[in-house]
């Protein structure tokens, strides 16, 4: 017998391409069962001999491959004989085909239809040779599509014909297994421990499955006289229960019929277009113009613009502004009270900080003292052992207070430029506020009504007032410490002068002089040049019936410094702070009688050497500082202690931590040359605090200076001595009220810079002008 030919496993042609034809025309063989593959054998023993091919050209791998079923538990090794007799040789093959349909025709049973060829295999497989009678038992578990056999014709397998790569798949569509529309009545099946065969590892089946062989006489009488089982479905063998499933082929299921079952490839299901995309798919699905601008896309498109922008405007746009100072609206085109809700149609007097709402003849507080103010505070002891008790106070312990234009019943906060000192900031009421325990005051670097910073004052004029005593504050001074940039201050004024209105301390600052003589003329009467003073302008001889406050007494507005800060003296990189008291008219080159004054340390202060200018004359000290007091980093207590009048009794005195720097008694500033006695202050003293920055203080070091710089307050008190309070800005012979009442333009117009500005006139005196 010549030896089996094993088909190439290239993919040439090697059959007429008429075979190549025949093949596509049942490319589609379902997945064969025992029992159809015994009827096929069954019913090629009937078919003429020249419709079989030869067996010597039918390769051992390629033989047709039963369905694999669960082995029947009445199977027996007796078996063996009936499967080695049903692959016997092909030379006896067509004496037992003829048996067989004898039998079947003795009976009365139709033979069952012609089954197509089955498919050629693509490419061989080299499967282990082991006995048939095991050749359906389960060892393991099936790694791969070869541990189960081929019986997965049911499935698309685009390389199973050698013609061509893939197949007219419409046109196997309704290509249906043989066995669907024919089943012959009382035909049975064999059991399957009758048919339990592996025709791939058995040697004696026949391999070559391109041509359907006959079966065995003696399984197809067994087949004619076993009955079915149960679990073959007799409507549709192919789709009998099979619990091994292609792992590799990840086939979808049904549970349609109770049990699950792989599919055909040729059914649908409703997702298989989520994970088997067809090749046109990028054609088909490819969005159209109107798909990318559906209202969805647009609103999409339009929020992420928005978001976008936003950022943009927070995170870039407003810090260039800020730090550019370019204003997209102007600072005040909207006034405050044009805002909307304004107040609620309230009058000024009766809101107070904007968010307390007070009744009619109430306020904030019911006294001059803080409630905050601790009871170990409320008393003082003078440089002289004087004892003093606490008159005023003000903790700022509330936060958010504001001090706009009736806000507060003690201080004021303005929006001017300070010109007297051509400042560079703009004051704005914005900049001061409480927090923390303290006022703050800010000092911002940006534009606003065209200057370059803006920053905060705040003083008491005309709402508070004292005569006498000790005004102290603690304050946390604004860094870097030991630099020259900044002019925070704390100082007081005589209240016939307003901080920062010119017209109203035109000829009345610094004068503290009730004198008739050349000190009240202009210039002193001085031909050099060094003084440009305007004259005093409330003089004690003013004619009668002159514009004057309290006629008969000089008059002024002399200025009394707690400190006004510095730094860098000497180059070592120490804060320093002058302590001062500023006068008209003036000493011979501005010097006082030191003889009258005394200075306990000079490791901590010393006499300041600047004396004066052109429109002032200045008693001071100069006080190291220490640079831990700054930023907020620690609070100091600075103050001055004073006794007004003109005697020896008379005195200013400035202390830091309560420790003396400087004292002096009026005689230091007595009768000098053609100069007469100058006064320790009688004046009503107003409070001003600031932070300031100007180039007529110091040379600013601009590489070094940082804003925001904040000057924190922590406390204002005012202490004076027993029997002699004075908080008023009307004490008697020094009134002040109704002169500011009587004079609007001047005292509320910072504008005017001149008292000839506001139209009013200048009074006439003895000495100048004749009476």
């Amino acid at each position: 017998m010549a030896s089996p030919i094993r088909p190439s496993s290239s993919r040439r042609l090697t059959r007429p391409e008429s075979s190549c034809l025949d093949d596509e025309r049942h490319g589609e063989q379902a997945g064969r069962s025992a029992v159809n593959l015994y009827a096929q054998l069954s019913s090629a023993s009937l078919r003429p001999p020249s419709r079989r091919t030869s067996s010597e050209n039918i390769a051992r791998h390629d033989r047709p491959n039963p369905t694999t079923a669960h082995r029947s538990t009445n199977s027996t090794v007796s078996d063996q004989s009936s499967r080695d007799g049903s692959v016997g040789s092909l030379h006896n093959a067509r004496t037992r085909d003829a048996n067989a349909a004898g039998i079947a025709l003795g009976q009365g049973l139709l033979p069952p239809p012609p089954i197509p060829a089955s498919r050629p295999a693509s490419r061989p497989y080299s499967m282990r040779n082991v006995s048939s009678s095991t050749s359906l038992s389960r060892m393991a578990t099936p790694r791969s599509v070869r541990d189960l056999g081929r019986d997965f014709d049911r499935y698309y397998n685009p390389f199973a014909t050698p013609c061509q790569s893939t197949t007219d798949l419409t046109a196997l569509l309704p290509r249906r297994n043989s066995m669907d529309s024919t089943q012959h009545a009382g035909a049975t099946s064999v059991p399957i421990s009758r048919r339990n065969s592996n025709p791939f590892t058995d040697e004696n089946h026949p391999a070559n499955n391109l041509e359907t062989t006959v079966a065995s006489p003696a399984i197809g009488a067994a087949a004619i006289a076993t009955p079915r089982p149960d679990f073959i479905d007799n409507n549709d063998p192919d789709r009998s229960f099979f619990p091994y499933l292609d792992d590799r082929l990840g086939a979808p299921l049904t549970e349609e019929q109770g049990y699950t079952f792989p599919l055909y490839w040729h059914e649908k299901e409703w997702d298989d277009d989520m994970h088997l995309p067809m090749v046109d798919d990028d054609v088909k699905l490819k969005p159209t113009l109107r798909d990318h601008f559906s209202r969805k896309n647009v609103l999409d498109t339009l929020g992420l613009a928005f978001m976008v922008i936003g950022l943009l405007s927070v995170f870039i746009m407003l810090p260039v502004l800020s730090w550019s100072g370019i204003n997209i609206i102007g600072y005040n085109d909207t006034p405050l009270d044009q805002m909307w809700g304004y107040l609620d149609n309230e009058v000024t007097w009766a809101t107070v900080n904007a968010s307390r709402k007070w009744p009619l003849l109430k306020n904030v507080r019911t006294g001059l003292i803080d409630p905050d103010t601790p009871k170990s505070e409320r008393t003082r002891i003078g440089v002289d052992g004087d004892h003093y008790n606490l008159v005023f106070s003000d903790e700022f312990n509330e936060v958010n207070r504001t001090f706009y234009p009736g806000d507060d019943p003690y201080w004021f906060a303005p929006d001017f430029w300070y010109g007297a000192t051509r400042d560079l900031e703009w004051y704005d009421p914005d900049a001061v506020t409480t927090w923390d325990g303290a006022l703050h005051l800010q000092l911002d670097a940006f534009g606003n009504h065209g200057l370059q910073f803006r920053s905060g004052m705040l003083n008491s004029w005309n709402q508070l007032c004292f005569k006498g005593g000790i005004f102290e504050v603690s304050v946390s001074l604004p860094g870097p410490a030991g630099i020259h940039a900044l002019w925070p201050g704390v100082w007081s004024l005589g209240n016939l002068g307003r901080p920062g209105y010119l017209a109203t301390t035109d000829g009345t600052w610094p004068y503290t002089y009730d004198s008739c003589d050349a000190g009240i003329t202009p210039n002193q009467s001085d031909s050099s040049g060094m003084n440009k003073l305007p004259g005093q302008k409330l003089a004690s001889c003013t004619c009668p019936g002159a514009d004057h406050p309290t006629p008969g007494k000089g008059r002024g507005a002399p200025e009394i410094d707690i400190i006004e800060v510095s730094a860098d003296y000497g180059g070592k990189g120490l804060g320093v702070a002058t302590q001062s008291y500023q006068i008209a008219p003036f000493d011979t080159w501005w010097y006082p009688n030191v003889d009258f004054m005394e200075i306990p340390d000079y490791s901590l202060s010393f006499l300041n050497t600047w004396t004066g200018g052109p429109f002032q004359q200045a008693v001071s000290t100069t006080t190291m500082l220490n640079n831990e007091w700054y930023d907020g980093k620690a609070y100091q207590r600075y103050a001055f202690e004073y006794e007004p009048g003109v005697t020896e009794d008379s005195f200013i005195a400035w202390t830091v931590a309560g420790e003396e720097m400087m004292k002096f008694d009026a005689r230091a500033i007595g009768k000098n040359g053609n100069i007469d006695q100058r006064i320790i202050s009688e004046e009503p003293m107003s409070m001003i605090l600031n932070l300031g920055i100007s180039e007529n203080w110091v040379a600013i070091n601009w590489s070094a200076v940082e804003f925001p710089a904040i000057m924190r307050v922590d406390y204002v008190r005012i202490y004076q001595k027993p029997g002699e309070e004075s908080i008023t800005c009307d004490p008697p012979g020094f009134e002040t009220t109704e002169y500011i009442k009587n004079h609007p333009e001047a005292y509320l117009n910072p504008n005017y810079t001149t008292w000839a500005d506001t139209g009013y006139e200048w009074p006439r005196n003895e000495l100048m002008h004749g009476c």
